[in-house]
């Protein structure tokens, strides 16, 4: 089979080579991928920012959907033929994550390879069915941004009918949070530096929308358009750069979810905090158990994911290069399979 792995890091490093298919063993299933997705994590991990310690060679990438191919000993989950997403973190099947979970991330560099290879060898729990009015594409933009952004509505926002959320930028989780925030009744207010995005997302259902170029104190546009109160909930993917706004904007009592790094800056004055009373959690993916939660909405609002645009498996460093540019709305698919 071919898998892209690093020698060592850096995006120049990357290189497409032969490995021998796996075999399942006793509580394994063999899947082949038909596609996979994209993540900032993927530049973070090449840039030597994520895990500057990995395991090498490291196959990248975390997100993918694919069929069981062959199954081992003892499986009851699966059958040859089912439609499949590996979970993030194959160890976080329910509960709080703990280091033991953490540690069992897909293409991460440590033990776990990751989903830019044509086949995996996953333990049967660490899989979710896919929803079957999805493609292969559509589901495999699921397992990180999707589950993310649930995680930081549903469990940590206790999100409801009524309430207004802030999402920052057009990425795969903040268009996960937009139309997660819709199935729920709420109302959603997002930015972008481009009124083609804007645009775009209007159309998926955001409220109000704003232009942080021409409008850099969004945080105050933001108070503006919610009477002064401000936003229940903050998605927040910038980090540093744009905490600080992100507490301006967001109502006495609510909540934050620190999800990305993306923006440099001098990060937020924890005073703000205690005089807002915030919530300032951080999120990272979620469970199994969660990722199920979430297919069941998926099913049941028959819910497309949005991709921007799709490569050949050949071209990875042409959608890594892509990515890096920030020009995409929505997830970055990578596909395997014609």
């Amino acid at each position: 089979m071919k898998t892209y792995e690093y020698s060592k890091l850096g995006l120049e490093n990357l290189t497409l080579v032969e490995r021998s298919v796996p075999r399942p063993a006793a509580s394994e299933v063999v899947v082949r991928f038909h596609a996979a997705s994209l993540n900032y994590r993927e530049l973070l991990f090449a840039w030597g920012l994520y895990n500057p310690n990995p395991r090498l060679p490291a196959v990248p990438g975390s997100d993918g959907a694919g069929e069981v191919t062959a199954i081992g000993g003892g499986v009851t989950r699966w059958k040859v033929g089912d439609r499949v997403c590996p979970i993030f973190m194959q160890g976080w099947l329910e509960g709080p994550l703990t280091p033991a979970k953490q540690g069992t991330s897909l293409g991460g560099g440590g033990d776990f390879d990751g989903t830019l290879r044509e086949y995996g060898a996953f333990h049967e729990d660490g899989l979710v069915r896919i929803p079957d009015h999805l493609s292969y594409a559509e589901a495999a933009t699921l397992p990180c941004a999707a589950v993310t952004a649930w995680n930081a509505l549903v469990n940590v926002g206790k999100i409801k009918a009524g309430d207004t959320i802030l999402t920052l930028g057009t990425g795969g989780v903040s268009i996960f949070a937009l139309q997660i925030a819709k199935l729920h009744g709420a109302r959603v207010i997002a930015t972008s530096s481009s009124d083609e995005k804007l645009a775009r997302v209007r159309k998926l259902g955001a409220d109000e929308t704003i232009n942080y170029k021409t409008i850099p104190e969004w945080d105050a546009e933001v108070l503006r358009l919610t009477g002064g109160a401000g936003v229940d909930h903050v998605v927040e993917v910038g980090g540093a750069g744009t905490l600080p706004r992100s507490a301006n904007a967001t109502r006495v009592g609510g909540t934050i979810s620190v999800i990305g790094v993306l923006a440099q800056g001098e990060g937020l004055n924890p005073l703000k905090v205690l005089m807002k009373t915030l919530q300032v959690q951080g999120v990272f993916v979620g469970s199994r158990q969660m990722f199920e939660a979430l297919t069941h909405a998926v099913t049941v609002a028959r819910l497309k994911p949005v991709i921007d645009r799709t490569f050949a498996f050949g071209q990875l460093r042409a959608a890594l290069d892509y990515m890096h540019s920030g020009a995409h709305c929505g997830k970055i698919v990578i596909r395997l399979v014609d």
